[in-house]
Formats: C-alpha cells, structure tokens, sequence
C-alpha cells in the first residue's frame, strides 16, 4: 500500500505541477503564454492528467483524484483499508505540485495585481457565482469522469495507452463543461493548490475564497458515487 500510495503522491504532484503551471502561463503577466487561452488552458490539463496518470501507472491504480478513489470503493473496486492512504498523499502531491508552479513562476506573482487571476492559477472558481448550479456542474463533469473511467476498464487497450485515452477524457470534460466552474473534478486538485495558496507568501495574492471552498471538494464526490453506482446497475 505504501508504494501505490507513493504513486499517487508522485502522479498527483505531476498532475497539479502541469495543470496549475497551464493555467500559470496563460494567466500571470510576463509570461510567454500570457492570453493563450481556454483551448490552451484544457488541452494542457488533459495532458498533465495523461502523464500523471503515466508517472504513477507503474506503481499503483493512478486514482490520482479523491473522488475515484472514493467512487470505486463504493463498488468495491478498491480495498476501503487503502481510501485514507490515498487521500492523504493524493492531497500532499496536489499541494506540492502548486508549491513548485510558485516556486516556477516566482517573478511573474510580483508582475501580476490581478488577485483572481492569482487565485485561478491554484484553485477553482464559478464563472457565476450560485452554489447549486456550482455544485451540479462539478458533480456532472464528476460523473462524466468516473463513468468514462469505468467504461475504459470494460475495451481492450494496446499496452500502455490507457492514460492517453484518460487525458482525451479529460480534455472533453474541460471543453464541454468546464466553461461554469473551471471543472475541478478533484478534491484534490482544488483543496491541496488553495491550501497551498493560503499559506505560501505569494506576492499580491487577495482571499483563498474559502467559502466557495466546499463545491470543487463536496460536488466530485457526490458525482463521482453516483455514475460508479449507475455504472454497476448496466
């Protein structure tokens, strides 16, 4: 359990690492990718889903995200002994991976007074602002996600393509729903940055928006649980 649980924690930092260094490089003044960007900006998170799922594969699941972890031990996809570990290290690679996006872009944070902008490099935020429709599109592009995940495991895959089709999947979601809340789709991807945020002496950052907080960690996880139940019941 210790080496898969290391596997999350490298996957999961290497996922944040790139995910939040996209976002990074579209958003922070200076920055040569400064305006690229929504195309940009999902195409680079599929990607860093796919090689995160790439650098965790050899070592354990690559869960990579909370919410399936959760989502496939409710159908007894994975030992509920391993949930607690998972979560923890997928948690501290997520906080990690956005400590280094700082460190990358150190300049940039000095460069740049847009506090939301700050903000949007690490964690999550609606488009418009109204909680239920915030929580139903997280727990959609969820459901999306773990339904997806679910269904790759019924086709056969030529060895080692697995985490291209993941990051395709992912890709989708952003394009087509990610538009209303910015699709955290990952306690993790969301907690452990925002976190990271509030503590880390990031030049001109404003409030870590904690009681928008709730949505990117609740709605994933209600989503992924359904579309893993709705999944056993076909």
């Amino acid at each position: 359990m210790m080496t898969q649980a290391l596997g999350e924690f490298i996957g999961t930092l290497v996922l944040v690492l790139l995910g939040d260094g996209v976002v990074a490089g579209v958003s922070l003044n200076k920055s040569k990718a400064q305006g690229a960007g929504w195309i940009a900006i999902t195409l680079g998170w599929g990607l860093a889903v796919t090689l995160g799922v790439y650098c965790a594969g050899f070592l354990g699941p690559a869960h990579l995200n909370p919410a399936v972890t959760l989502a496939f031990a409710a159908i007894g996809k994975f030992s509920w002994s391993g949930v607690l570990p998972f979560i923890i290290a997928q948690m501290l690679g997520a906080f990690v991976g956005a400590a280094l996006v700082w460190l990358q872009y150190l300049p940039h944070w000095q460069a740049t007074k847009d506090e939301a902008a700050i903000l949007g490099t690490f964690a999550t935020g609606p488009a418009i602002r109204q909680p239920w429709a915030n929580l139903f599109s997280e727990a959609l592009g969820t459901a999306m996600l773990v339904f997806g995940l679910l269904a790759f495991t019924k086709g056969q895959w030529t060895d080692g393509l697995n985490p291209i089709g993941v990051g395709i999947l992912i890709t989708g979601i952003g394009l087509s729903l990610g538009g209303t809340t910015g699709y955290a789709i990952n306690p993790a991807r969301d907690l452990g940055p925002r976190l990271a945020h509030a503590v880390l002496p990031i030049a001109n950052k404003g409030d870590s928006d904690w009681n928008y907080a709730w949505i990117p960690v609740v709605g994933p996880i209600i989503g992924g649980v359904i579309a893993a139940l709705l999944f056993v019941l076909i």
